[in-house]
């Protein structure tokens, strides 16, 4: 089935977790996008800024799309919990987000536990969790990333701490962000302003994370391609998870563009 569109996850793919500026190839594999009027919507699990300036931010970094072409979980969450009292946490940048949209920080008696991404999460948050979830919380992950690369180290990600919370819990969880079904469904319809005729196995998923974002693109019947410019150092650290939730693996995202751009020749 020929591919007609394609989601490309930013961390990690189109900028580097570090210093978070474009990785080499990145702005040519977009901009080649757009320029052969292939649909993309660029997907990112960002919490730590508001839409608006997140998307200022990859503008001034040389990154070309519309408004519709990009989506972050912050634009899922108020229909899936609109404003209200959350225990949430996660960066201090996120907390403000949060507050700035309308969200009251409760850590007593939440409608919902929110988890976004940390470095420093200790037993205590998640002894903390733990309790509100049993006393009636809901628990809602921002995203479902397997790790978090910072500093040059590798933390449980977002993913990993929702997983814990539910096993000691006996609770379910929600998410807003990649790989939920409701994120990759408004990525969809983002597509498909673009092209109407796009279904999800026209589509393919490039991301730095075979668990946290391939596996449910997969699942949901797209192709996938993995990039080791991020997350992930090596195929060996991923060989038996690539090989469930990847069709290609790649260096980077220029390898994956120079393969396009051959076959759009």
């Amino acid at each position: 089935m020929p591919l007609k569109g394609f989601m490309i996850d930013v961390q990690g793919t189109l900028i580097d977790d570090k210093e978070k500026k474009p990785i080499a190839g990145a702005i040519e594999a977009v901009r080649f996008l757009r320029e052969n009027r292939f649909p993309y919507v660029l997907v990112t699990n960002n919490t730590k800024q508001e839409s608006e300036t997140f998307k200022r931010y990859l503008r001034e970094q040389g990154f070309v799309f519309d408004d519709e072409q990009y989506l972050d979980p912050l634009m899922v969450l108020d229909r899936l919990l609109p404003p209200s009292s959350v225990a949430a946490y996660g960066s201090p940048q996120f907390l403000d987000v949060l507050r700035k949209r309308g969200y009251r920080l409760d850590f007593e008696h939440p409608a919902a536990v929110l988890v976004a991404i940390r470095e420093d999460f200790t037993n205590d948050d998640y002894a903390h969790m733990i309790e509100l979830v049993l006393n009636g919380a809901k628990l809602i992950g921002m995203h479902e990333t397997s790790i978090y690369a910072k500093h040059g180290r590798r933390y449980p990600g977002v993913g990993a701490i929702l997983k814990m919370i539910a096993f000691a819990t006996g609770k379910t969880y929600d998410v807003v962000g990649k790989p939920s079904r409701p994120f990759y469904s408004e990525a969809l319809e983002k597509l498909r302003k673009q092209d109407s005729s796009v279904i999800y196995e026209e589509v393919t998923m490039i991301s730095d994370d075979p668990v946290g974002d391939l596996m449910g693109a997969r699942a949901m019947g797209m192709q996938t391609v993995l990039v080791l410019s991020g997350k992930i150092a090596s195929l060996k650290e991923v060989k038996g998870i690539a090989q469930e939730s990847a069709n290609a693996v790649v260096r980077d995202i220029s390898e994956w563009f120079e393969t396009i751009r051959k076959g759009a020749a």
